[in-house]
């Protein structure tokens, strides 16, 4: 059985040094997919925006500077608490967010207590996978 770990949170969008405006987004977690997170943010549009990443590289994010290219997390903070900056580029442009860390660091432990580090592979569909394509005459 397959298990989903989710957080619905309000994230920054930094804008400039001194302005940001707020965006609803969702942290998800599946069992299905164990080495990955998904962070979904409800921007002005028709559709919301997924961005899917390596779960360690969020977990390494929260204590120190990682990531190259597309995805960067680091801490950081504002003038009220502690947070985790996540920096997203794509051709399309680019993104600084703000996550509450202490929200987002809550949410990661709930996903370690499902999936803990290094146990990833076991909970990957592979024989099931390779029969799908198999009868799919692939």
């Amino acid at each position: 059985m397959h298990t989903v770990v989710e957080r619905d949170l309000k994230v920054d969008m930094v804008l400039s040094p001194e302005r940001s405006i707020p965006v609803a987004a969702r942290l998800s977690y599946r069992t299905v997919d164990p080495y990955a997170v998904h962070f979904t943010f409800h921007i002005a549009s028709e559709k919301p925006v997924t961005w899917t990443f390596a779960r360690e590289l969020l977990m390494a994010g929260i204590f120190r500077a990682s990531g190259v290219g597309d995805v960067q997390v680091f801490p950081g903070t504002d003038r009220k608490q502690a947070v985790l900056c996540v920096a997203l580029s794509s051709p399309e442009g680019q993104a600084l967010l703000e996550a509450p860390a202490r929200a987002v660091t809550a949410w990661l432990d709930r996903t370690l207590q499902v999936v803990a580090p290094g146990e990833e592979r076991g909970w990957l569909a592979l024989d099931e996978g390779l029969r799908e394509l198999l009868a799919s005459g692939a």
